[in-house]
C-alpha cells in the first residue's frame, strides 16, 4: 500500500467533496431513479437508464475518493526546508531559452492544478526538479523539446 502524501488544504478539500457526493448528489440520484420507476415500465424509460447511469457514476467517485482519503497522509508543514525542492515546495524558475520567469508549487497528483501554478509531483518538471538547490540548472524533457530551467528561489 503506498500513502498519498499532500497539505491539510488539500486533504480537506477531498473530505468536502466526498461529502458533497455522499450527501447531497447522492440522494439527489436516488430522487430521480424513484421518480422515474414511479413513471412506469422502466424497458423504455430514458429518465430511469440516465438516473441509474449518472447513480453508478456518483458511486465510482465515492469509492475513488475513500479510497485516496483512506491513504492519505497530510504532511506537517513544519518540518518542511526550503534547502531544496520537495513535496509543497514553491518553485521560482527561470527559462534559460527566453528568460522567462514562473513559478510552480509541487503537489500531489490529487491537489495539480496548473491555473493555481499547481504541478503534480509525477509531471516531467516537477521530478526534473526534485531535490535540486537554488541556483541549480535543469534539464526537463517536454512535449516541445528540452527545457533548461534555472532554480531563483524555493520556499513553503
Amino acid at each position: 500500500m503506498s500513502f498519498e502524501y499532500m497539505s491539510q488544504e488539500g486533504y480537506d478539500k477531498l473530505v468536502a467533496e466526498l461529502h458533497q457526493l455522499e450527501s447531497i448528489e447522492l440522494p439527489q440520484v436516488k430522487d430521480a431513479i424513484a421518480e422515474a420507476r414511479d413513471k412506469g415500465d422502466l424497458s423504455e424509460n430514458f429518465e430511469y437508464h440516465a438516473a441509474k447511469r449518472e447513480q453508478s457514476r456518483l458511486l465510482g467517485r465515492i469509492r475513488f475518493k475513500q479510497r485516496v482519503l483512506a491513504n492519505a497522509r497530510v504532511i506537517d508543514m513544519s518540518r518542511l526546508g526550503t534547502d531544496s525542492v520537495q513535496l509543497l515546495s514553491k518553485v521560482e524558475m527561470t527559462n534559460l531559452a527566453n528568460n522567462s520567469k514562473m513559478t510552480y508549487t509541487i503537489a500531489s497528483p490529487h491537489e495539480a492544478n496548473i491555473r493555481e501554478g499547481k504541478i503534480s509531483i509525477k509531471s516531467p518538471i516537477a521530478q526534473a526538479l526534485l531535490y535540486k538547490k537554488t541556483g541549480d540548472i535543469v534539464e526537463v524533457r517536454v512535449p516541445a523539446g528540452t527545457l533548461r530551467l534555472r532554480i531563483e528561489s524555493i520556499c513553503l
